[in-house]
This record gives structure tokens, C-alpha cells and sequence, in this order.
């Protein structure tokens, strides 16, 4: 155990799918904020107050991106795709919304923005539409 323990090796190898599943879902509850009248005013009244062009549109685009990305990162569908556009999404709230205050209120959108760097970088994993659509292994 302790051999194991002080290796390199990977103990759960499909650790990576159930974190993307968990940020999915995450996420996706962030997006339903769209449906939130009362939330999405006040997202578009943040954005008009930093001066971010488009505020309404703006705002009503980063929570579809949330939504749809979130869905499609739980089932694992162009996952690469939608990590890039969820990686914009975030390095916005970080960036420019919470003016890269990674350390303070800017501390979760930051950690999700590199969990979506590392679902970009590593993929879904085979529990994903990606591997049974387009692994080419995968194909007979």
C-alpha cells in the first residue's frame, strides 16, 4: 500500500471523468441563472457599471454558455470546444469582473476557469460521447 502510495501511478484512473461530471453540473446550475429575472438584471447592471460593451448581451451570452456547456461537458460532447468557451467565460469573471482578485471573491471562477483549461488539455475521458463518437480506436 505505502509502494503505492509513493508512486506516481494513478490510484483512481477515471478521477478525471467524475470531476468533469461534478463541474458540469456546477456550471450548468450557474446557467440556469438565465431563467432568473431578478439575477440576470443584476448581471447586466455589474456589467453596464465596468463598462463591458453589450452588457445585456453579454450577460445573457456567458449564462448559455454556462448552461449549454455544462450539459455538454456532463455528457462529455466536444468537450475541448466547450472547455475553450468556458475558459473565455471565466477568464472574464476573473479578469475583468472581479479584476483578477484570484485570492478573494474572483477565487472560484478562477479555479473553475483552470479546471476547464485541464478538461481542454486532457479531454473527457472514455465515459464520454467524444470517446464513443470519435475515438477512431474506438471504431471497428
Amino acid at each position: 500500500m505505502l509502494k503505492q502510495l509513493l508512486s506516481s501511478n494513478a490510484i483512481f484512473k477515471n478521477w478525471l471523468i467524475l470531476i468533469r461530471i461534478i463541474t458540469g453540473i456546477i456550471i450548468t446550475r450557474y446557467g440556469f441563472e438565465i431563467f432568473n429575472h431578478d439575477k440576470m438584471h443584476g448581471n447586466v447592471a455589474w456589467l453596464t457599471d465596468i463598462h463591458l460593451p453589450a452588457p445585456f448581451f453579454m450577460a445573457h451570452l456567458g449564462k448559455a454558455t454556462e448552461l449549454i456547456g455544462g450539459v455538454m461537458l456532463i455528457a462529455g460532447l466536444f468537450t475541448r470546444l466547450v472547455a475553450i468557451a468556458l475558459v473565455i467565460n471565466m477568464a472574464v469573471i476573473t479578469f475583468f469582473m472581479e479584476k483578477g482578485d484570484v485570492w478573494g471573491d474572483g477565487q472560484l471562477p478562477f479555479l473553475l476557469l483552470l479546471l476547464f483549461l485541464t478538461f481542454f488539455l486532457c479531454g473527457a475521458g472514455k465515459w464520454s460521447l467524444d470517446y464513443l463518437l470519435f475515438d477512431k480506436k474506438n471504431k471497428i
